[in-house]
Parts: C-alpha cells; sequence; structure tokens
C-alpha cells in the first residue's frame, strides 16, 4: 500500500505541475517523505522534475531567446546560492522559511488588490541579476530558489507560455546541479536510481493530462491558479515554521 500511496502523491503533484508550470518538489517532496526518508525522497524526486521541465520548455517554442533572456539571471543565482549556503550557519531553516512563506503571503495580497509591483521592459536588465541573487540565497537556506523565481517571472507580467518556458528553463538547470551534487555526494544510489526511473513513468502520466489542463485555461485563469497555489504555499511555511 506505502509504494502506491506514494506513487499517487508523485502523480497528482506532477499533475499540478502540468496545470500550472511548477509546484513539483514542493508538493511531491512533502507527501512522498511520508512514505520513505526525506533525503531519499528528495533524491528520488530530481530525476522526474528534469524530464518534465525539459518537456514544458521544449514545447513551449524560442528555447534560445529564454536562454538569452535569463542567462544572466542563473549566473547570480549560482553566487547567491553560495551565498546562502554560509548564511544558513548563521540562521536558522526555520527563521528563512517563515520569511518566505510571509513574503509570499504579502505578494499574493498585493496581487489579488491590484497593488502587486509590475516590472518594466527596460527594468528586467538590472533587475534579473538582483532577482537571481535573491533566489540563489533563498536556495540555500530553504532549499526552494523557484519560488522568487516565479514571484520575479510573475512581476514580469509574462504570457501564459513565456512565464510556462522561463520557469522550465530555470528549474532545469538547478535541477541538474543539484543531480550532479547529491551524485557526488554519494546520496543517489543504484535502488535510489531505479525508483527515479520508475517515478518518471508516474509522474509522465500525471504531467499529460496537466498540460491538458493548462492548454485550456484561459490567460487570467491560469494567473488565479499561479497565485492560488502561491498562497497555499505561503500558508503552509508559515504554518511548517512556527513552533508550536
Amino acid at each position: 500500500m506505502t509504494p502506491l500511496l506514494g506513487a499517487a502523491a508523485v502523480l497528482l503533484a506532477a499533475l499540478i505541475k502540468g496545470a500550472i508550470g511548477f509546484g513539483f518538489p514542493t508538493l511531491a517532496t512533502p507527501l512522498l517523505s511520508l512514505f520513505i526518508d526525506v533525503k531519499a525522497a528528495v533524491v528520488v524526486l530530481i530525476l522526474p522534475n528534469i524530464v518534465m521541465d525539459g518537456i514544458q520548455f521544449a514545447r513551449r517554442g524560442a528555447p534560445l531567446a529564454t536562454v538569452r533572456r535569463f542567462a544572466i539571471l542563473l549566473v547570480f543565482g549560482a553566487l547567491g546560492t553560495v551565498i546562502g549556503t554560509r548564511l544558513l550557519v548563521a540562521l536558522s531553516s526555520r527563521t528563512a522559511t517563515l520569511v518566505l512563506g510571509a513574503f509570499l503571503l504579502v505578494f499574493v495580497t498585493l496581487s489579488v488588490t491590484g497593488a502587486t509591483p509590475r516590472v518594466p521592459a527596460r527594468g528586467e536588465r538590472w533587475l534579473s541579476p538582483v532577482a537571481g541573487l535573491v533566489a540563489g540565497v533563498v536556495g540555500g537556506l530553504t532549499n526552494v530558489p523557484g519560488t522568487p523565481l516565479v514571484i520575479y517571472f510573475q512581476s514580469l507580467g509574462m504570457t501564459k507560455h513565456e512565464f510556462v518556458s522561463s520557469v522550465a528553463f530555470t528549474f532545469v538547470v538547478y535541477k541538474l546541479i543539484q543531480l550532479g551534487a547529491v551524485a557526488y555526494y554519494g546520496l543517489l544510489t543504484w535502488s535510489l536510481v531505479g525508483m527515479s526511473v520508475m517515478l518518471v513513468a508516474v509522474a509522465l502520466t500525471g504531467f499529460a493530462f496537466g498540460l491538458k489542463v493548462q492548454d485550456r485555461l484561459e490567460a487570467r485563469a491560469f494567473n488565479r491558479a499561479v497565485l492560488g497555489f502561491l498562497a497555499a504555499l505561503g500558508l503552509w511555511l508559515v504554518i511548517r515554521s512556527v513552533p508550536w
């Protein structure tokens, strides 16, 4: 029963990812960790994430334009990751998670009220390094660099296809780096490789259904779905980080 429940958790997370373009590791990791060790859950979900993001990136067209647009963001993201990892020694991950969750809730509130900040086209050139650095620092502290990136892409006022392509590109790069890291530190055992490959098949099933939902969502409905997930994520992060 436990393997079936774990597979169902991955299936659900993959469906949501297909529908809104992100959220797979954030949702799948805590669900899968209910059935296997959390470190193992992190490791086995990397490969399915890379495969799904690779598909999303390829199917949205103009991949080279996306690479050129956000290459500098990823360079500063790598620098921020180093800084964030060092800060992890001084600042507890619980505090960082609480700050991130509160920031998410503020961002969603501003978006719903129409007061969300928008980055003009002329400002993207100088703000991308800042966004990349912040995402890297947050990722080093909390292991969720994607959340600040999603907020940044949302503030750029992208179309649905631009948003999905940008998220997929940045996530593929981050996950490839993470895959290399877990392999280097000996966390990627052959048994976990086998489990990860099986989960790729499970994830692709849910992902395929999610993509159909995404293709049918109008721009306004898609943005609402993204904000709804961010609100739920922010609330969950705050609850998880507050000692009870």
